[in-house]
């Protein structure tokens, strides 16, 4: 079980239901509370199921949101593999996708992918890049 909304890693999620726009806005409540594994989820549940009309930006979200994940678990191979992903499908959302600032979240990977290179344990990685993810008023679904 993952800190925060609850969400198992083990448990098949019940997100029937649920909209696109709930999905979005609980992905962003869990990725700024730090649970990148819900946000993921919640994500990952929009790419499938909703099929968005900017399916790629959200698949760069879902892999941010796991790079991040890799990263307190200190995994910083799979930090560094999904950081890697999730920059040119987070570009598909410039300037400003879904209301975020994307030039923030793709300075934080950048910065990201040179700090893992000259850390021996994910436990030193510096989280302050790390941009709030602000909810638009009116999320695009």
């Amino acid at each position: 079980m993952t800190e925060g909304t609850g969400l198992s890693a083990t448990a098949e999620p019940d997100f029937s239901g649920w909209s696109p726009t709930k999905l979005y806005r609980h992905g962003l409540s869990a990725f700024n509370g730090g649970d990148y594994y819900d946000a993921h989820e919640y994500w990952e549940e929009l790419w499938i199921g909703h099929r968005p009309w900017d399916r790629t930006f959200i698949q760069g979200l879902i892999q941010l949101a796991v790079g991040c994940f890799h990263m307190t678990n200190d995994n910083l191979k799979g930090g560094r593999g999904l950081f890697t992903k999730c920059r040119p499908k987070l570009e598909k959302g410039l300037p400003a996708g879904r209301g975020l600032d994307v030039s923030a979240l793709l300075t934080f990977v950048d910065a990201a992918l040179e700090q893992i290179e000259s850390l021996s344990s994910a436990g030193d990685f510096d989280w302050s890049g790390l941009p709030v993810l602000a909810e638009p008023e009116a999320a695009e679904s």
